[in-house]
């Protein structure tokens, strides 16, 4: 296998190349020093290592039934958003690496993903990736938006945003330097508004781990007595496609965001190879902190659960998917979660000593 260093001078080579040069250098090197943290955090940044190993790790996930999946799942890569109805949301959020690939690559990296993050929590492998499975298989019978109006009132508890911190995110919008967007990202911001005419303030902003080197810039504009903030970043082809040979080429990010068993966020669409979104307290990535407990039983099945959601919400391969589930040997999400762990150490060490 390439040597990490390697391995990421070509990715870093490639995408260039699909940003036609438009690389943020700065952002790149934030990048690197993220992947020092942990391996949890190497795990965030470097999705295209894992699309070119996973199989050669986990051989006998490859002949899952494929669909149209998130790629870079992992258990910070969920959040909330407010639907056409105005409801609070809650569900996986960013889809920059969705492709066609086996079902199952899903759920080992999301199982990968919390075991990296469970540090002394008393939870075994088997617990996690139970409770992951569990909700798996719960939203493959019965696929629904998790919207947290009526139900799922513990989770809306968990997630709700403090006055604290929704003071935060206002300050940091009004600190941000005000600075001329490039024509298209201004033109898209514009466009999203939630009015025409509107003056508005654009800035560059750096957010994310995995996305960091693309393009990032919000728009802040003054809309009927208060703020209003959308942000626009540049998205390229999943790095799947760059590691593994795909007949299908397009761009998914938007549309396996916007399947039947999602309640859509209204202010994220595409333009082109730009991607943009509202931005408010309500709609944002959750971070694991002491509030939030990304590897509690009930949230690693809501997790799953929402996985599902996705899987099924353009193609309906439940059929498949349950099939092949129920002819895999037990263990094997814990197994093949455990030998994908070992080998993210393991990269995730040999980047630290380069």
């Amino acid at each position: 296998m390439t040597s990490i260093r390697q391995s990421t001078l070509n990715y870093e080579s490639w995408l260039r190349e699909q940003l036609k040069g438009d690389l943020d250098k700065a952002a790149i090197a934030k990048k690197h020093k993220k992947m020092e943290e942990s391996a949890f955090a190497f795990l965030r940044a470097t999705y295209w290592r894992w699309a070119e190993s996973i199989l050669e790790v986990c051989p006998d996930l490859a002949g899952a039934p494929a669909v149209l999946a998130v790629g870079d799942i992992h258990v910070e890569n969920f959040g909330t958003w407010r639907d056409v109805d105005g409801r609070l949301v809650w569900g996986v959020n960013d889809f920059d690496e969705a492709a066609e690939m086996p079902f199952a690559l899903d759920l080992v990296r999301l199982t990968v993903s919390a075991l990296l993050v469970r540090g002394r929590k008393p939870i075994t492998d088997q617990s996690i990736a139970a409770a992951i499975l569990t909700g798996y298989r719960r939203g493959l019978q019965s696929p629904a938006p998790i919207v947290l109006e009526r139900d799922w009132q513990w989770l809306r508890q968990s997630v709700e945003v403090p006055e604290k911190d929704r003071a935060k995110f206002w300050k940091k919008i009004s600190a941000a330097r005000s600075k001329s967007a490039p024509q298209a990202y201004a033109k898209a911001l514009e466009a999203s508004m939630p009015a025409r005419g509107l003056t508005i303030k654009t800035a560059a902003r750096s957010a994310g781990t995995g996305s960091l080197g693309r393009p990032r810039w919000i728009a802040i504009a003054d809309w009927r007595g208060a703020p209003v903030v959308r942000e626009a970043k540049a998205i390229v082809h999943s790095a799947w496609l760059l590691a593994n040979n795909c007949a299908d080429t397009r761009i998914h990010a938007d549309a396996v965001a916007m399947g039947q068993f999602r309640a859509i966020d209204p202010w994220l669409r595409r333009d082109g190879n730009i991607i943009v979104r509202r931005l408010s307290p309500n709609n944002r990535k959750i971070e694991i902190d002491d509030r939030v407990n990304a590897i509690s039983p009930e949230m690693l099945e809501a997790m799953g659960a929402d996985l599902a959601n996705v899987h099924v919400g353009l193609v309906d391969r439940r059929t498949a998917i349950k099939r092949d589930l129920d002819k895999r040997r037990k263990g094997w999400l814990a197994e093949n979660a455990r030998q994908a762990a070992d080998a993210v150490n393991s990269d995730y060490k040999a980047w630290k000593a380069r």
